[in-house]
């Protein structure tokens, strides 16, 4: 199987930053993630992934949430890609770029600059902005609507693909002696036309080590999966549960052949924050100790941006049944999970703080290891983005207790295979025009 681990914030539990071992100040910190990489690569993880919004996704809703909040100052992703891509040499670096607020030809140079400075190690998690608060701060009053959203974002990533096959492999000659720098008949201008872009190109960057950088794609809904199965070469998806996860799976696979290509030739990996200790009630402990640092206010900022302002509620009451949100699949799964299991308020944002609204794990190496091997070779997933609960923490437990037992199975590499992230992962490099 494939393994990524994200490495956002200060890991994917909420309270993260109040963990007595975690360092407060991580998440503007350099080492701290370099040091997070190195353990990953040593792990011999396929990828370091790092998702990320263009603005404060939040308002001080309930009042005095935004003060307790982590998730306020972080370092920009491909910056922090950039300087980490100079100090590894095997793990692939992704990260999110927002398809609404950047334009084309910026994504595909710095992404081909990562990736050439990596030596071929680059991907692109496309998203597209949803919140108001990353509208502010690009002069918009209002967000894109969805439709709008994800319509810009199809033929954002058909541009990003033509410039970054403006040069064929071998286009560029460099003969001293003639004094030809490039070969004309090698350069392809793409001169894009379209309904949301004019973009005429060429690329100022040389074809990269892997042909192209990574895409990554991360939304279930409708256009989501379509944007997967026509681009895409890995898909973080966010299912709760197995039947679920193969059914989303067996869909986006089922996409590919209209657009010419082939099951194997997409990755699935969903989401996962395991809690693991060397006994289940070690495990539990672990998992408890963060659950009691979720202040209330933050308990219910979290849901908020989901599923609304909640804070008029009974805590200890079931959920409401609340309908309308921007964010779609996130919180059909909440209202899904808080259904089936008869959830009060402040069950279901720790349920949510326990693994940033998506999946958690709790118990022995065994027991995680059992779980992901069954999604493994039941249709539901190619690998998993490991998403801990905390950092370094999160690292240490996967690498001392998971990474071991997944190896016994036959689950998990040893050693690398390739020098690129492609080649790490199975992929055989992009083809040209692809």
């Amino acid at each position: 199987m494939r393994l990524g681990l994200s490495m956002r914030y200060l890991g994917y539990h909420i309270a993260a930053w109040r963990h007595p071992d975690v360092p407060s100040g991580g998440a503007i910190d350099f080492n701290y993630f370099l040091s997070s990489a190195k353990k990953a690569e040593a792990a011999k993880l396929d990828m370091i992934f790092f998702a990320d919004g263009i603005g404060i996704r939040a308002d001080d809703n309930p009042k005095g949430s935004l003060a307790r909040d982590m998730k306020n100052a972080e370092l920009e992703p491909l910056t922090l890609l950039a300087a980490l891509g100079a100090c590894t040499s095997h793990i692939g670096l992704v990260a999110t770029a927002s398809t609404t607020y950047n334009e084309p030809f910026h994504i595909a140079r710095k992404f081909s600059s990562i990736d050439h400075i990596s030596g071929g190690r680059a991907g692109w998690n496309v998203v597209t902005s949803w919140s108001q608060q990353e509208a502010w701060n690009f002069s918009r009053d209002e967000h894109l609507g969805y439709d709008e959203r994800y319509e810009r974002a199809d033929e954002f990533v058909d541009v990003v693909k033509a410039l970054w096959s403006s040069w064929e492999e071998d286009a560029f000659v460099r003969d001293k002696e003639s004094g030809i720098f490039y070969d004309e008949a090698k350069l392809h201008t793409p001169h894009h036309k379209g309904k949301h872009f004019r973009v005429r190109g060429p690329l100022n960057s040389a074809r990269t080590p892997q042909g192209r950088p990574l895409i990554v794609q991360a939304g279930a809904s409708e256009p989501g999966r379509e944007i997967a199965a026509k681009s895409a070469d890995v898909v973080y998806s966010s299912t709760l549960d197995l039947q679920s996860a193969q059914k989303y799976y067996a869909d986006v696979k089922s996409r590919l052949a209209k657009y010419g290509r082939a099951p194997h030739e997409l990755l699935i990996m969903p989401g996962l924050t395991p809690y693991i200790g060397k006994s289940r009630q070690e495990a539990q402990e672990k998992f408890e100790q963060l659950q009691e640092l979720i202040h209330p206010l933050t308990g219910l900022a979290i849901l908020y941006n989901v599923l609304g302002d909640l804070s008029s509620y009974d805590l200890d009451a079931p959920v409401p049944d609340v309908a309308g949100s921007e964010v779609h699949s996130i919180a059909r799964n909440l209202m899904d999970v808080a259904k089936r299991d008869n959830l009060t308020l402040r069950q279901l944002y720790q349920h949510v703080a326990a693994a940033n609204a998506g999946r958690a794990l709790v118990g022995t190496a065994e027991d995680v290891a059992d779980d992901m091997e069954s999604w493994f070779r039941n249709g539901a997933a190619d690998g998993f983005n490991i998403c801990p609960a905390t950092l370094p923490q999160g690292i240490d437990d996967m690498t001392d207790l998971l990474l071991p037992e997944l190896r016994r199975r036959g689950l998990f590499r040893t050693e690398y295979e390739g020098t690129t992230l492609r080649a790490n992962l199975g992929l055989a490099p992009a083809a040209f025009g692809k």
